[in-house]
Order: C-alpha cells, then sequence, then structure tokens
C-alpha cells in the first residue's frame, strides 16, 4: 500500500537558517516520503544567505525560493512530525493539531556566529552537516519505527560541541 507523505515541519525561532536548512536536506532525503515545511516563532524576514550558501555548494540544492515565515502559517494544519532546531522554539513550540510526533534536534545558531566569513561558513558547514547525519537517521527508520521514542533520540545524536568552543 501506498502511503501519502508524511507532513513534516521544521521549527526555530528566525526561520532564516536552521529550519531552513533542514526543510531542503529533508526534503532531498526524504525522497518523496516526506512532504516538508519551516517555519519560525519570530520570523527574521529573510533567509540567511549562508544557509543558501551551504545548501547549494555543499548539497547541490537550490533553495532561492525559500523564504523566512511565521509559524503561525501552518495553523491548524495536520502535521506528522514537528521537529523544533533551536532551544527557543522547543520551549515555546505551539501545539499542532493530530498529535504529531515532537521532537528536538537542537543544534548552535550559525546566523549568531560573530567572526570572518570562513568562520561563519564553516559553522554552517558544521550545523547542516549535523542537521543532515540527523535527518538521514530519521529517513533510514522504517514507517513502522518512526514513533516518538525513536525520533526523539535522534536529536540526542551527533551532538556538536557547545556554540562557544566552535569558533576556530
Amino acid at each position: 500500500m501506498n502511503r501519502p507523505p508524511y507532513k513534516a515541519l521544521i521549527l526555530c525561532t528566525g526561520n532564516s537558517a536552521r529550519s531552513v536548512i533542514g526543510e531542503y536536506l529533508l526534503r532531498k532525503k526524504g525522497n518523496g516520503r516526506f512532504e516538508t515545511y519551516s517555519a519560525g516563532s519570530h520570523p527574521a524576514g529573510r533567509v540567511n544567505p549562508l544557509a543558501l550558501w551551504v545548501l547549494k555548494e555543499r548539497y547541490g540544492l537550490d533553495a532561492s525560493d525559500a523564504r523566512s515565515k511565521s509559524w503561525d502559517e501552518f495553523k491548524g494544519v495536520k502535521f506528522d512530525f514537528v521537529i523544533t532546531v533551536c532551544d527557543n522554539a522547543k520551549e515555546s513550540c505551539p501545539i499542532f493539531p493530530g498529535q504529531p510526533v515532537v521532537a528536538h534536534f537542537g543544534s548552535p545558531d550559525p546566523a549568531a556566529l560573530e567572526g570572518t566569513e570562513e568562520q561563519k561558513k564553516w559553522l554552517f558547514v558544521q550545523v547542516a552537516s549535523q542537521i543532515g547525519r540527523r535527518l538521514d537517521l530519521l529517513c533510514a527508520l522504517p514507517d513502522h519505527q518512526l514513533d516518538p521514542l525513536r525520533v526523539q533520540a535522534i536529536g540526542e545524536e551527533h551532538k556538536l560541541e557547545d556554540e562557544g568552543q566552535m569558533k576556530r
């Protein structure tokens, strides 16, 4: 039996970097298994150019149509998965209808790093890699194992060092 794609929403605060990276990577890695969206609690109003850069340079993805949007756009939408990628979104995540599997795949905010362009790009690559590895684990689970405990455990895998130590 062929089921419709799972609906997945990736959330962070600004919807300018991590959640956009997650949306596009899950869309690619899921090969049609996931219908992906991203949003933020306080959208920045624009997608960080380095998020677009890392998706293009490291993953060959054109995300030029990405936009920073509020999670209010998705009120009333039934998602199968809601994944937060920052602690602020985790703490303030609204309740979505249909009892989606909610998981936290926290990553440092690469947009917050102050440093050289090279340092910023390096952190974007690190964060995108971390998000990508977690999404690989999610995509590797067969449908019957996409339960809350297994999906939530993925967020504990592949942790980066804390943000203060991420500067090279």
